[in-house]
């Protein structure tokens, strides 16, 4: 009798061990459980908060920021800059290499993978190189893929393997003209043979391809559309053909305009068999290329064909503006924000709702030229 007592006694502790483990393996499932859906609700709100900040009312999400870190240049291009020059903006009040990298990790932090440094003339800073290098620190942490320079070129060559190794990966060179005259002509200065040695410095450094940027004016280089096109039968070279556009103090005038249809019939007067190639989404440049050719060509072809539905760009100045249209006029400081302490998400909220005020195109070249804006040199090419 006592044997079988303790034998059912036993039974009962055995199955009432089974039942509070079986208990405390669901409540370690269930809170595991919990944590894993706790963590995919925080991804999902990140992600969401990602998407949302730099997504405007039309649904284009923004990956693309351009930022000015210089007002000044060692040229004066008729189209850029205004004849008798402009009012610099204080040092002080000019965006620090502290300022710039931490704008761009606000930026990457919600989603930008591409970044551009503009000016005026970007390497005029002596501290460019240390730019470059804080921003290619966030490299792998947010997913950044291209850290370019638009440059004049004329000092580019010697500096560029310095640039190269602290992490610039995509160039463009401004360049209107291949006649040396013609240059001091556009320019108001000298500098063309340095302009074409950069870009073959750039290519022998492995950049492919090196981009060059030329904006085409009826009257002054129009006449040299085929002799770009022909530099790239040898060379591994983008040239955009870039419809000259109106800013401040640059005397525009619609029939200094040639058209991106103008352009394309007058290549292929010369070049019949001129190739239409895929374009990459948020292109910019409409690309092409003549069969053989080692390099291509593009046409930016932003007042007779806008391509505001596909934009992805934004852009800060070098006073730390921050502009959501190349062509707007409404701007909003970041350079405030940061200096007075502003937290993450106080500065996200002022680029949030920036963006969600970019309008839908802009208001087209006879607007524009009549609009108030930035000179060129003073937003960033």
């Amino acid at each position: 009798m006592r044997r079988q007592f303790f034998k059912v006694f036993k039974n009962i502790q055995t199955r009432i061990g089974h039942t509070a483990s079986s208990r405390i393996e669901a409540k370690r499932t269930q809170h595991t459980t919990c944590l894993e859906e706790e963590e995919k609700l925080s991804k999902f709100e990140s992600k969401s908060k990602e998407t949302s900040v730099l997504t405007d009312l039309f649904g284009r999400h923004h990956n693309y920021l351009r930022i000015s870190i210089s007002e000044r240049c060692n040229l004066r291009c008729q189209y850029c800059m205004p004849e008798e020059g402009v009012d610099l903006t204080p040092k002080e009040r000019l965006l620090s290499s502290k300022e710039i990298v931490r704008i761009a990790e606000l930026f990457m932090k919600q989603g930008v993978n591409k970044i551009r440094l503009t000016g005026g003339e970007p390497l005029v800073r002596k501290d460019l190189v240390e730019i470059i290098q804080g921003i290619n620190s966030f490299k792998t942490e947010f997913d950044l893929q291209t850290i370019a320079i638009t440059t004049n070129g004329v000092t580019l060559g010697k500096k560029l393997p310095q640039l190269k190794e602290a992490g610039l990966n995509l160039i463009n060179i401004s360049l209107d003209t291949l006649i040396p005259a013609k240059f001091e002509f556009i320019t108001r200065r000298k500098g063309w043979e340095r302009v074409m040695n950069s870009i073959d410095i750039a290519l022998d450094l492995g950049y492919s391809p090196v981009k060059v940027n030329c904006v085409v004016m009826r009257g002054v280089n129009e006449e040299e559309i085929v002799n770009f096109v022909d530099l790239t039968k040898d060379k591994n070279v983008d040239i955009r053909f870039i419809e000259y556009m109106p800013f401040d103090g640059n005397k525009w005038n619609f029939k200094k305009m040639v058209s991106y249809a103008e352009m394309i019939d007058t290549i292929k007067s010369s070049y019949p068999d001129l190739q239409r190639l895929t374009d990459q989404t948020n292109d910019t440049s409409k690309a092409y290329k003549v069969p053989g050719f080692v390099g291509q060509i593009g046409f930016i072809t932003s007042m007779s064909e806008h391509f505001c539905g596909s934009c992805n760009r934004l852009r800060v100045t070098a006073d730390g503006n921050l502009k959501v249209c190349l062509f707007g006029n409404s701007e909003v400081s970041l350079r405030d924000a940061l200096r007075q302490g502003a937290g993450e998400d106080e500065i996200w909220q002022v680029i949030e709702e920036a963006v969600k005020r970019k309008k839908k195109q802009h208001a087209g070249m006879f607007n524009i030229s009549k609009m108030k804006n930035r000179p060129m040199i003073l937003i960033g090419g």
